[in-house]
């Protein structure tokens, strides 16, 4: 039973063309902004992070997806005057924190069922200052999917229907690459950036099989955040994401944190009409760790499975004692 519906939900995702949007949804979205718009390379300096996602715990080929990026501050590599992976710069945050100029590599694999896709994203990311505490930055990524669907696993009611007569029996394989764009605005105390993925609508390379070409679209991407503290000890940070494209409703995702000395936190979320979420964390110096947990809502209860979702975030910028207080307070 679990399998046949399973299924079912993999043919409504290809129905609807969802495979070719490549919408990806996590619950830990304010620590991976790299991967949803490239202006966010190296905004919190020189990282390392990965991320494993267990949708629908407990059931049978149910989706899975581990992210992995990397973010690389080019001010720490080469500085003649002795800027180190661990140094603080001269305090100023926007200097040694927003990097001026990053690139990164994000690397996602994502299978469902009969269904694997592997992304690539190569980006770059630049910061100029437009005053003593605002900076814009700007991004580009050049990016590469592979999809592939294994027809020999799908089932479906009336074996002639011509949806399907391609898919049956095949191994199915499309790949492309496109281009993203981003900007963004950001300050110690807050960030709002946008995006589009996809811009050429996989018209810049597409190879394979056709069975999604002519579905792939543009998308767009509002990111923004806010954080301060409550008291030296105590602070509160607010991030949101809003994705959009032409063929699917819009998604926004909203999430609450309270952080405790930079160290530990708890917060909550809401994705429209998707799920709710609780997620906690702690940091141990360079290393910090987060898990949060989803429960479907509205019409994601059609499988009533809760999500599990662990990253690791690994930064090359050590953490001092001072940073436990005002300074560096974790989006």
């Amino acid at each position: 039973m679990q399998r046949f519906i399973l299924v079912s939900c993999c043919l409504m995702i290809l129905a609807f063309n969802a495979m070719a949007q490549n919408r990806k949804q996590m619950a830990s979205f304010s620590q991976y902004q790299q991967y949803f718009n490239p202006a966010f390379t190296g905004f919190e300096g020189s990282v390392v992070q990965t991320l494993y996602r267990n949708q629908w715990t407990g059931f049978e080929d149910a989706p899975k997806t581990i992210l992995a990026t990397a973010e690389l501050d080019l001010k720490s590599i080469g500085d003649t005057k002795g800027y180190k992976f661990d140094s603080q710069g001269d305090g100023d945050y926007l200097k040694s924190i927003s990097a001026k100029h990053a690139i990164g590599l994000s690397v996602l694999h994502d299978q469902f069922g009969p269904s694997k896709e592997t992304q690539l994203f190569l980006s770059y990311g630049s910061a100029v200052r437009l005053s003593e505490s605002l900076s814009m930055r700007w991004g580009t990524a050049l990016t590469y999917s592979s999809q592939f669907l294994d027809g020999n696993r799908l089932t479906v009611d009336q074996e002639n229907d011509p949806k399907y007569t391609n898919l049956l029996g095949h191994s199915n394989r499309i790949g492309k690459a496109d281009i993203n764009l981003g900007m963004a605005l950001s300050a110690e105390k807050f960030y709002v950036g946008y995006a589009m993925q996809d811009i050429t609508k996989g018209k810049l390379l597409t190879t394979g099989d056709g069975y999604l070409k002519g579905f792939y679209t543009r998308k767009h991407i509002v990111q923004a955040g806010y954080r301060t503290h409550i008291t030296n000890q105590l602070g509160m940070t607010v991030n949101g994401i809003y994705q959009y494209d032409s063929d699917q409703a819009a998604t926004i995702e909203g999430q609450v944190k309270a952080v405790y000395q930079n160290l530990l936190w708890i917060g909550a979320g809401y994705r429209n009409d998707v799920a709710y979420n609780l997620t906690a964390g702690i940091r141990l110096n360079q290393l910090s760790l987060h898990y949060a947990y989803e429960t479907p809502v509205q019409d994601a209860r059609y499988i009533s499975k809760a999500t599990n979702e662990v990253a690791l975030v690994y930064s090359l910028r050590k953490l001092k004692g001072e940073d436990t207080g005002k300074q560096f307070l974790l989006w």
